[in-house]
Parts: structure tokens; sequence; C-alpha cells
């Protein structure tokens, strides 16, 4: 009986879970860092306009060293590899995510404004910068084939998709019973803090770097990583600006946290909001036919698909009001919007990388990264720092009972509307987005370079 030769092009359900380990801690932190504001407010008593411009100017700094991360992944070489030795930034996330919510209620509000920058700033300009450096690097040096990377994607985005919206429902109740008091927040985030960080370490122990992707084909190593490479990338690559662009209005809406007070003083009932996001988790079956949807039209087609179902579901959500029935609709509409998102984008960044290929520049994966970690990370300071400052103006106060209309207008706004306009705008950029039907031209061409360089480095 001839034995069945395993198919190298396949991922077995392990790697897709050991994998997507990380997605699951680094997604449900970006959740958890979406309560900050509401912490600062209503337990820290700090007033919501200097809390969104402590947001807006940490993360305005994180461009700095987004690019600079980006630099330093691209030209690492350890024993562990290229990407994977900065796997270890997760602890330090969640480190300093508890202590951001673990700040002495007794300080004044310039030493309360101090600990939550720095600790902040940590979070972002620091961890959460090289975890979004080296996530490409590391997986185009685990696997070698484009159906590995989508099978990685896919499957993964369902795992890391269930997990974050079961910790959506959640969480919610949990900041009602414990979010009243300093103690309370501390307790609760070192409660998350522990088995996130655990889980987020997983794929540095389980997935290695097999895939030598930086060693030319007669055998020697490629010169370093230059600054120059670093310019060219930025200036000679259109398409990953647009894909910059789908991340940014995706985290600056996800980050605003504006469904708390939407949900404390629309709906008159925090705990609600965890029953709503559940309604998010009815799209997670649909993401199963993505691979196949995939032989019919092209990625970016998919996620503007998304897109236009985001909109949808937040202009429902302006006639919503209270009603939990239509509210539970939008999130319908706004989490099948966002699944193409999750799955699919680190496909776009490697066909940005593949482009840079073609076009006979580095690849440059860390610095591709480092780009779309620029605009998560500024859009979820804006979100967050938007919020703060618009709640102000519009005389938001912390009793529901006193609260004006012009700040459940507000509110309201900031719940539909705004993020309607946003997707929209972001469905329209997409159409210029015209990498996705070259690749297979491109990617032929790629690889008939490469076989070229084998034969002249064998002949040699």
């Amino acid at each position: 009986m001839v034995k069945k030769q395993k198919d190298p092009k396949k991922v077995g359900v392990g790697k897709i879970v050991a994998w997507n380990s990380r997605a699951i801690s680094q997604g449900i932190g970006l959740m958890v860092v979406g309560y900050l504001t509401l912490y600062c407010t209503d337990t820290l008593s700090m007033p919501p306009a200097l809390v969104g411009i402590l947001l807006v100017v940490s993360r305005l700094l994180d461009g700095v060293t987004d690019v600079f991360a980006g630099y330093i992944v691209d030209r690492t070489n350890t024993k562990w590899g290229k990407g994977r030795p900065y796997e270890w930034c997760i602890i330090g996330m969640w480190l300093s995510i508890w202590l951001m919510f673990s700040c002495p209620p007794e300080f004044s509000i310039v030493a309360k404004s101090a600990w939550v920058l720095c600790m902040y700033a940590l979070v972002n300009s620091v961890f959460y910068t090289f975890l979004q450096a080296d996530n490409t690097v590391y997986m185009c040096r685990a696997f070698r084939y484009q159906e590995q990377y989508v099978s990685l994607s896919s499957g993964g985005a369902i795992l890391s998709m269930v997990c974050v919206a079961a910790f959506n429902i959640a969480a919610p109740a949990l900041v009602d019973t414990y979010g009243n008091s300093s103690s309370g927040w501390s307790f609760l985030m070192a409660c998350i803090a522990i088995p996130m960080a655990i889980i987020g370490i997983m794929r540095f122990f389980f997935i290695k770097e097999t895939v030598d992707a930086d060693v030319s084909a007669s055998g020697e190593n490629e010169e370093k990583v230059t600054l120059s490479d670093v310019k060219t990338t930025l200036t000679k690559n259109p398409y990953i600006w647009i894909v910059a662009l789908v991340l940014f209005v995706s985290n600056f809406v996800t980050n605003m946290g504006v469904g708390n007070y939407y949900f404390k003083y629309i709906v008159n009932n925090l705990s609600l909001l965890g029953l709503v996001s559940a309604f998010q988790m009815l799209s997670i079956p649909l993401m199963l036919f993505v691979p196949a949807i995939l032989k019919r039209i092209s990625i970016s087609r998919l996620i503007m698909i998304g897109c236009i179902l985001s909109a949808a579901g937040y202009a429902l959500n302006f006639i919503a009001g209270a009603n939990t029935a239509l509210l539970s609709a939008a999130a319908i509409l706004f989490g099948m919007g966002s699944a193409p998102i999750s799955m699919l984008i680190n496909l776009m960044i490697i066909e940005c990388a593949d482009f840079n290929e073609w076009k006979g520049f580095r690849r440059m994966e860390g610095t591709l990264n480092s780009v779309t970690s620029v605009a998560i990370k500024v859009a979820s300071a804006l979100g967050a720092g938007v919020l703060g400052i618009l709640l102000s103006a519009s005389g938001y106060v912390d009793d529901a009972a006193l609260i004006p209309d012009s700040a459940v207008s507000m509110i309201r706004n900031l719940y539909s509307t705004i993020p309607a306009v946003l997707w929209a705008i972001v469905a329209a950029a997409l159409l210029l987005y015209k990498l996705d039907k070259k690749m297979p031209a491109i990617r032929e061409e790629i690889e008939a370079r490469r076989a070229a360089k084998e034969q002249t480095g064998a002949a040699e």
C-alpha cells in the first residue's frame, strides 16, 4: 500500500491555533485599552479633554518609534530568527496594561496624567510597536507558501474573532461589577493580563523560523537593510498607504470606546453592550466560506464589501436609539464587515512586499508592518482622544440625571453617523487598490527570477 504523501502547503490545526495565540492575546489587549477613557474619567476623575489630549500626544509620538522598529526588525539576525525574538514584547505589553489601570487614586491630576501617559506609551510606543513590526517578518520565515498564509489568516481569524467576541460579551458585565473603584480595576486587569500574557507567548515556543528568506540564491548573506531602503519603501509603494487607511479607520472606530457611553446613557444599561456584541459572532460561520469566495473575487473587493456592510450597520445605529433589536441587527452588519479585514489584511501586506520584490526593491516586511502599525496606533489614540474632546465640548457630565441633550446627541452621532461616513470613505479608497489583480503575474515573474538565480548559483 502506497503511503499518502503529506501536502507541504497544508497547515495543521495545532499550528493554526499556536500561530494565532498571540493575535488572540493582542486583540483582547486592544479591547481592554478601549476602556481607558472610561477608567480615567469615571474612576480617576480626570477631565475627558485632558485624557483625550494625553492619548493623542502619546500616539502621535509613536510614529517615530514605529519607523525605527521596522528598521530594527528588518536588520535583526539571531539564533531565534528575525521576527521571533520580539514575541516577548507581549509580556511587557500586558504588564504595562495592568499598571496603566492601577494608578493610585490619591495622586494629583498631574501625577495621574504622567502615570497614564507613561504606561500608555510603553504599551503602544514600545511593546505593541515591535509586535506589529515582527508579524509578517515572522510569518514569511515560519511558512513558505501562499496557501499556508491563507489558512493561517482565515482559520486563525475565526479563532481569534471568537475569543475576542467572547471577551467583548463578558467585559461590560465585569467592568460594571469591578469598575467602580481603583482597586477593582486593578484586580480585574490582573485577572485578564496573567492568562493573556501566557497565551500570547505560546507561538514563540511552538512556531520556529525555518524558511531562510534572507539568503541570496548564491548562498551569500544579503547586505544589511539601510535607511535608504526604508525611504524607498515609503515613497515607491503606494498600495501600503491604502492598507494603512483601512486599518486606520477600523481602529479609530473601535478605540473610540463610545459604546460604553452609549449603553450607559442612551440604553441605560451597560451590561446590554455584551449581549448586543454577542450578535457579531453570528458572522463567524460566514468566514468559513472566505477561501472559496477569494477564488471568485479579489481580496480588496471582499474587504470593500465589508466596509459597505460596516457603514450600513453604523447608519442603522442612528435610528436604533435604545432599541436593542435594531442595535443587534447593526452589530451583525458591522461584525460581517470587520471579518474580511481581520482575516485578510496581513495578506495585503504580503502583497505589498511582493510588489517591492517585483520592482527590484527589498521586501521590507518589517517596515511595511510599521506603516500599518503607525496607522493603527495613531487611529487608536485619535479615536480615544476625539471621544474625550468632543464629550467635553458637548458638556458631558458623569451623571445620567444631569447629562445635557447636547452630550446625548454627540454620543449618538459618535456611535452612528461618524463611523458610517468613515467606512464609506474607505470603501471608495479601495477602488484604487489594483495590486491584487496584478498578483498572479507578479508572483509568476518573482518565481521565475528566483529559479533563474538558483540555477546561476548552482552553476557557480
